[in-house]
């Protein structure tokens, strides 16, 4: 896994930069300036797109002035498909690069509306998919379409956690449809871990890649491996992959939003999974 610095197939564009979401609610300049320095650090190729609410694109506007290189961003739609013509009139207009749509399904949609509703969608949209008995037909329905997935495995109340045994379903309901998916909210930190300001129990983002792993290869139980809190267990078994397996764990799980860059770099470092160059703080 560690390669003199350079990033890994496993972890190449694994973090989207969520900073201006909680709990990090980092003013909108400030996030794009912090975001230009990360794709410009040796850790860059580790970063996605800089994560905007549709209703803060009227704001990134006037930050964004008439900035030169595109901004990569990824929108989030939380009203649902009913605000994807104004995101898509309003990215337009901006000097940015619409890498992806994180768009939520409202109460009370069905697989067939929302599959309708998103189809004149121009990048790769990501479904929030409902914590309800939604969840399987609207994955077998998005399967073969092109569109992906995106799992909520946290947020600032403790119910918004879903425990080891809901999510590992919805990692194998995503797998076995062929569906690739992201996360978002709560992956704090690379392993599972109990926060101690909250006491909320957090997923690791390395513990979501073995539980993806598990399920695609039928190697382990993807529970325990949502539990594992020791990371010298969690870091061995990720060594043992080659790039291909790396690659199609990957190519299921494919990135989650994180509101700091370099809190997970570091902890990825401790574990001894990544490798800074020398001179590099």
């Amino acid at each position: 896994m560690v390669n003199g610095g350079r990033i890994p197939v496993l972890l190449a564009g694994l973090y989207d930069d969520a900073a201006v979401f909680p709990p990090g609610l980092a003013p909108l300049p400030d996030a794009v300036a912090a975001h230009d320095d990360h794709v410009s650090a040796w850790y860059a190729d580790l970063v996605g797109p800089l994560v905007v609410a549709a209703t803060a694109l009227g704001n990134l506007a006037e930050v964004l002035g008439d900035r030169a290189a595109p901004l990569p961003v990824s929108v989030t739609l939380p009203g649902g498909p009913a605000q994807l013509d104004g995101v898509l009139k309003t990215v337009a207009t901006l000097p940015v690069e619409l890498d992806a749509l994180e768009i939520a399904v409202p109460d009370g949609m069905g697989p067939d509306e929302v599959l309708a509703a998103i189809g004149g969608a121009t990048a790769p949209v990501f479904v929030e998919i409902p914590r309800d008995d939604r969840r399987i037909p609207l994955l077998r329905a998005l399967s073969g379409t092109g569109h992906r997935a995106k799992f909520r495995t946290g947020g600032v109340r403790a119910e918004l956690y879903p425990d080891e045994t809901e999510l590992a379903a919805a990692v194998r309901a995503a797998v076995e449809a062929g569906v690739p998916f992201k996360a978002t909210a709560g992956l704090h930190h690379a392993l599972r871990n109990t926060d101690p300001e909250t006491g909320f129990e957090q997923h690791g983002f390395l513990n979501l890649l073995l539980a993806t792993d598990a399920v695609l290869h039928a190697d382990g139980d993807p529970e325990a491996l949502l539990a594992e809190r020791d990371g010298a267990v969690v870091a061995s078994r990720l060594r043992k992959w080659d790039a291909d397996r790396a690659a199609a764990v990957r190519a299921g799980f494919t990135s989650f939003g994180t509101c700091s860059i370099t809190d997970p770099l570091t902890e990825l470092t401790g574990l001894g999974l990544l490798e800074t160059p020398r001179g590099e703080a």
